[in-house]
């Protein structure tokens, strides 16, 4: 448990200063306390004598032992108010700059990260797992050192009045020990496993949300909810495991503390009767027996929690030792933006997708990027965007290569607009302002009047207020295209990727969102990933990508008089546009 104690002082970080002064006023606690049984028992003791005719007590006598006992009470009152001050605010300010930690970790690792990494992994880890610690690990380090300290304080007493009474309360502390090891063990042992098992509810819980509508689609529920239904089976079985490994010695745990509350009475009386025990300390051991072990009763639970807390603490270290993808990088401020491939690799999971690509974007083009899906073209713009790294080869922004750049510092080159637009549960104007800190309003509706979305949002309840759904499902998706679009605009970044952007919008927001395209890609250098001839045809150039190499190269009038897949591609997509109904 000690190797547990460290990592909590660790993960509380500055702010250890204010948990060990916690932890040095549980000894004020302890003492103020223990001291109203001392006086009980000499009191009590003083009245016997008196009864007995061997000692005089005065009227002062209760008044005296009642002041003593209240300043007791007064003392532990500031003493757990000043404590609990210090120390109760500890985990969620730390659980609070942990979450934010982790965010920047994610921010900052290679997106191959979270295909190693599932979503409920991750979701578990800065819930559940970030939880336990915020709420359980001071508490439970400030139990088990107060029930230490507490017992410490009566048998170093004991030991001074009644050695044999000490030493039986020693053996038991002792025995108890022994008890919290195995405790401890057996958790170590089987709290893992319900870790995982939480995970994996969290990713069925998420899966279960996003295949909602597929499973009701089919009439499915029964299969669809297998997933969900089995990682809660798996949890239970994982969680009564953790409280069987429990049940046993924490059992013998509180039996050796029972019969040790029983045995120091009748040691007591032993030494009383051989007259080695004067009365009043005959007292206060019957009266302190029944209180010594209570605090160290109680570690029991902080033994089994301790498990939890070190597996806990070694899920969210596992998220912020990942490997950062911009270790190396700097704060780069590149003076051009065009956009260089040399002999570029590039693997997923040791499948090589990307295979010796090289060709040049020059500042202040477009370059549609053209070719059958899985042939590699939107894994070219995270490649430009450095959302993974290159097996070898150089991809320059600039002429820099990416990889001397900070995430931040690169990705403030950037604007993207995606197929699949995600909105935040936000209000609109948060959500057009998320690229561009300290946007004003009139910033965000003149980029959203550019953007063909300002009549639209007026049109809503509360405007530019309005708060949507989270991913904006309360939308349409042109409606959320165009702000997606609008987000970007405002950005105003020098580079541009548009990766299918207008692949799935009905033909009047396409008008629209074409003319918002036009707003956004002026003057900029622009990557265009699209099947649409009306998208691609005036590009200033056009890479086709197949199979992981770039096919053919060269402009849309070029290509067409060219044998190949460009052409293929153009007659096909001539065909799929101009249908009609004969």
């Amino acid at each position: 448990m000690i190797s547990v104690y460290k990592r909590v002082l660790s993960w509380v970080g500055d702010l250890k200063g204010r948990v060990l002064a916690s932890f040095a006023i549980e000894v004020l606690i302890a003492f103020a306390a223990c001291m109203p049984i001392f006086v009980a028992a000499w009191v009590l003791g003083q009245l016997i004598d008196a009864s007995r005719g061997q000692a005089i007590v005065g009227s002062d006598l209760a008044w005296m032992a009642l002041g003593a006992i209240a300043a007791c009470i007064l003392v532990r009152f500031v003493a757990y108010f000043v404590k609990d001050a210090l120390q109760q605010s500890v985990g969620y300010e730390r659980g609070a700059a942990t979450r934010l930690s982790i965010g920047d970790v994610l921010k900052r690792v290679s997106l191959g990260y979270f295909q190693k990494m599932k979503t409920g992994d991750i979701l578990s880890t800065l819930t559940t797992s970030l939880n336990v610690v915020e709420l359980e690990a001071v508490r439970q380090m400030d139990a088990a050192i107060g029930g230490y300290i507490s017992a410490t304080i009566i048998t170093v007493w004991l030991l001074s009045v009644c050695p044999l009474a000490g030493v039986v309360s020693i053996a038991a502390v002792a025995l108890v020990t022994l008890t919290l090891r195995a405790i401890n063990r057996n958790a170590t042992r089987l709290t893992p496993a319900a870790h995982t098992a939480t995970e994996h509810l969290s990713g069925a819980v998420i899966g279960l949300y996003e295949g909602l509508g597929t499973i009701k689609s089919y009439g499915a529920t029964s299969e669809g909810l297998a997933p969900y239904r089995n990682a809660n089976e798996e949890l239970k079985d994982a969680r009564v495991a953790i409280e069987y490994g429990f049940t046993v010695p924490s059992t013998i745990h509180r039996i050796i503390l029972t019969v040790a509350s029983v045995v120091l009475p009748a040691v007591a009386a032993t030494a009383l009767i051989a007259g080695q025990l004067e009365l009043w300390m005959f007292a206060g051991i019957v009266l302190i027996s029944t209180t010594i072990f209570t605090s160290i009763i109680k570690l029991s639970d902080a033994a089994h929690m301790f498990a939890d807390l070190n597996d806990s603490l070694d899920r969210i270290q596992a998220i912020e030792d990942a490997e950062f993808i911009d270790d190396d990088g700097g704060d780069v401020h590149p003076d051009r933006f065009d956009i260089e491939f040399e002999n570029v690799r590039f693997s997923y999971d040791g499948r090589e997708v990307i295979h010796g690509i090289s060709f040049e974007i020059p500042q202040g083009t477009t370059t549609a990027v053209v070719g059958p899906s899985g042939s590699g073209k939107t894994t070219l713009s995270s490649l430009m965007a450095r959302f993974y790294d290159v097996d070898s080869g150089v991809v320059r922004i600039g002429g820099h290569d990416v990889r001397e750049f900070t995430v931040d510092s690169l990705l403030r080159n950037f604007s993207m607009v995606f197929q699949d637009v995600y909105l935040f549960d936000d209000t609109i104007e948060a959500n057009i302002a998320f690229g561009c800190e300290g946007a004003t309003h009139e910033m965000v509706v003149e980029a959203a009047k550019r953007a063909q979305c300002h009549d639209f949002i007026m049109a809503l309840p509360q405007g530019y207020d309005t708060v949507v759904k989270m991913g904006g499902t309360s939308l349409s998706g042109g409606e959320r295209q165009r702000i997606s679009i609008a987000r970007a605009l405002l950005k105003d970044a020098p580079i541009v990727i548009l990766d299918e952007a207008t692949a799935s919008i009905d033909p009047e927001n396409e008008r629209l969102i074409q003319q918002a395209l036009s707003e956004l890609t002026r003057g900029k250098t622009v990557v265009v990933i699209a099947h649409r001839l009306a998208t691609i045809e005036h590009a200033d150039q056009i890479l086709v990508v197949e199979d992981g190499y770039v096919a053919q190269k060269g402009t849309h009038a070029q290509l067409v008089e060219q044998e190949g897949t460009y052409r293929r591609f153009v007659e096909v997509r001539a065909q799929a546009e101009g249908w009609h109904i004969g």
